[in-house]
């Protein structure tokens, strides 16, 4: 038996949701699975040389973990992965990966898991659920940890706006970008961001786009990555300048979102050269918003 499953990107956060919003990007990575006596990985695009090929592969770890989670045996399989998104750039690579995995091992085994099940392996996998809820779900999702289980709800996007990554050459570990966040934060800014996180979802749902600059504030950890991307503040006021509403750190970054309603090239360029200004190179890419999530076939 085979299957194949294509996967989103994602960006979590979107500014003041830390670790409970993700946003699924029409940039995707295509996973290959045909049920074989031992393991074979393949990678192809971003990643190839660099990622481990063996048991430690994490399409090849998800993909066992769904075959167990329903009692089936694993014995081996001949997996191919054609990777879209960049590594190490805050766009959901990593759970892209823990999705595919998982989302294959589903359908191998006649798809016995939903999608709340395998965003619960999912998230437990990957340790947050933001950027796996995206992921499965696709369009925006708000998701939390409940106990074992994750609780995800996908909500649509206006479809008259724009996002553009900026995505700088260099690369960014999650565990590094986490570090650097305190154990503790003042109550006036827990008190901002959820202010913030509750307009941002009102505002994208009633299509009251003008209050998005002031949704996308965030004050949890978006200051405190400045030490790890000083360079953020100046591409950020770069994109407003330009003509886009807000602008935020993706995930745990180096990449940047912003988001507009039209004049992409003119915002992407300036982003370029902003970084530029900084001594790093980075492309930006216009997106679409991918309204489907993991599709297995």
């Amino acid at each position: 038996m085979s299957v194949r499953v294509r996967v989103p990107a994602s960006s979590a956060n979107l500014g003041p949701g830390f670790d409970s919003l993700g946003l699924a990007l029409a940039l995707y990575n295509d996973v290959s699975v045909e049920e074989a006596e031992t393991l074979t990985v393949s990678v192809e695009g971003e990643g190839a040389g660099r990622i481990s090929g063996g048991e430690r592969n994490v399409v090849a770890r998800g993909i066992r973990m769904a075959l167990e989670a329903v009692g089936r045996p694993w014995r081996g399989a001949a997996v191919r992965c054609v990777n879209r998104i960049p590594l190490a750039r805050g766009l959901g690579s990593s759970a892209a990966a823990w999705v595919g995995g998982l989302a294959a091992g589903n359908a191998l085994a006649g798809s016995p898991l939903d999608r709340p099940a395998l965003l619960t392996l999912a998230a437990r996998a990957e340790g947050h659920p933001d950027n796996v809820a995206a992921a499965i779900y696709g369009g925006l999702t708000v998701s939390c940890s409940d106990g074992d289980a994750v609780r995800a709800v996908a909500l649509p996007v206006p479809a008259g706006l724009t996002w553009l990554a900026l995505i700088p050459e260099v690369t960014s570990s999650t565990a590094e970008a986490r570090a650097v966040l305190p154990p503790t934060v003042p109550r006036a800014d827990a008190v901002f961001n959820v202010q913030r996180v509750a307009l941002l979802l009102a505002s994208l749902q009633a299509g009251r786009i003008d209050l998005l600059a002031t949704a996308l504030e965030d004050r949890l950890h978006e200051p405190y990555r400045l030490r790890l991307f000083p360079w953020m503040p100046e591409v950020a006021a770069a994109a407003r300048a330009a003509g886009a509403l807000g602008c935020v750190l993706s995930g745990a970054g180096p990449t940047l979102l912003a988001v507009a309603t039209g004049g992409a090239e003119a915002i992407g360029r300036a982003m370029e050269q902003a970084l530029q200004g900084a001594g790093l190179t980075g492309t930006a890419r216009a997106l679409t918003v991918d309204t489907g999530g993991v599709v297995t076939a």
